[in-house]
């Protein structure tokens, strides 16, 4: 039994952030939680960072992302860019829909500079 007690706690500490960043699934519609079920699959390799303070190959989505268009979000998806592969073929078009509303229900990260956090130099 003392055995799994750190390999509980590792596990628990390992999900903490993830699950820490994410909303909770009584503020998310059907379509959401479905939303975030595909995008942790699909997409989170990528966009969720796999531990509090680590970078992500690709930028944390939003609902600011994409300048908050859901078209433009929608192009990315589905057609891909030079650094992230297109979804077309493996996506359906209700499980990007799906995914888009999940994004646009994360809040935007207020990213403050040294100077306003009242840190001097």
């Amino acid at each position: 039994m003392k055995r799994n007690i750190p390999a509980l706690l590792f596990v628990l500490a390992a999900a903490a952030p993830a699950a820490h960043a994410q909303k909770t699934d009584g503020d998310l519609n059907e379509t959401q939680l479905h939303g975030r079920q595909v995008f942790a699959q699909s997409c989170g390799v990528c966009h969720l960072s796999p531990s509090l303070g680590s970078k992500t190959f690709g930028p944390p989505l939003n609902k600011a992302s994409a300048a908050g268009n859901d078209e433009v979000m929608r192009a990315i998806i589905v057609n891909g860019t030079e650094r992230m592969p297109a979804f077309k073929y493996y996506l359906k078009p209700a499980e990007i829909d799906a995914i888009i509303s999940y994004v646009r229900s994360v809040p935007a990260q207020v990213v403050r500079a040294a100077n306003e956090k009242g840190e001097s130099r």
